[in-house]
């Protein structure tokens, strides 16, 4: 399958699709590991796969606390949004695991969701409460938090819309949170707090994950994956078979964007390096 994509975003015209793995309930929340492997979950089936490349068909293993976002930290240790846990886990190469986060201000998290990690060992992740999970709710809010290095809690933003993918910068000073119900971006000056900015409106779709590139640019998966610049203007748009849920860089250059789309995994080669804590 052929995507194009203006020269103005790369430099190149068109990109092939591919699907790699299919049979998942719903895949989501993929993240690499500069170890040569892939993670991501199957959200309704209480898995989480590891994708070695060239190794056929994904691993598997339960994952009952409801592993649904990663993002790898580095030292190569692997943080997980538990939404059925509401918590924020840490797992270390020899498989230890350290909770993160489970609560805020004595409440419990309404269901961890997107998760990065700063190269510095800042973590910040989106907290919101979709279909059930508003029954059970203890905060008032949904929320985009951050745990400093030594576990401090704090809620950088309180959304009565529900935030969801969540990306930084390559320099690791501009926070960017999708938002699933007004369908935009904002973007957060992490030296200077504040409500944030709108860099993006009117996405078409549900706006879900979000990576960015070396060169600034936002990938976020909508009803497509589209790329916008920096400033917020749209380069261009990679539509799938499926609608996707998340994405990830990866490979060894960098260069593969992967996509996680309800059943299935894709990659395309864009032709620019991601950005990645590793």
């Amino acid at each position: 399958m052929l995507a194009a994509i203006p020269a103005v975003a790369q430099d190149f015209s068109e990109i092939k699709l591919e699907k790699i793995a299919t049979g998942m309930k719903y895949a989501e929340g993929p993240a690499w590991s500069t170890e040569g492997f892939l993670i991501f979950s199957d959200t309704a089936a209480n898995k989480q796969l590891k994708l070695t490349l060239g190794r056929g068909k994904p691993d598997s293993e339960d994952a009952t606390g409801g592993a649904i976002g990663h993002a790898y930290d580095s030292q190569g240790r692997l943080y997980t949004c538990e939404f059925r846990e509401r918590r924020v886990t840490r797992t270390d190469k020899t498989g230890k695991m350290t909770v993160v986060a489970a609560r805020f201000n004595g409440k419990r998290f309404n269901a961890p969701n997107d998760i990065v990690v700063r190269h510095d060992g800042h973590v910040y992740f989106t907290d919101p409460a979709f279909g059930n999970q508003q029954d059970t709710q203890e905060l008032d809010f949904n929320g985009v938090f951050h745990v400093t290095p030594k576990g401090e809690v704090e809620a950088i933003a309180k959304w009565k819309t529900r935030p969801n993918g969540i990306a930084l910068s390559p320099n690791g000073k501009i926070l960017y949170v999708t938002d699933s119900d007004a369908k935009l971006i904002r973007a957060y000056d992490l030296d200077h707090p504040g409500e944030g900015r709108v860099l993006v409106e009117h996405l078409s779709g549900v706006p879900d994950g979000v990576r960015i590139d070396e060169k600034g640019n936002l990938w976020v998966a909508a009803d497509a994956v589209y790329c916008y610049s920096a400033q917020g203007k749209l380069l261009g748009e990679i539509r799938l078979p499926e609608v996707p849920s998340n994405l990830a860089f990866g490979d060894g250059d960098l260069e593969t964007l992967f996509i996680t789309a309800r059943t299935s995994l894709y990659r395309v080669k864009v032709g620019v390096k991601g950005v990645i804590p590793n």
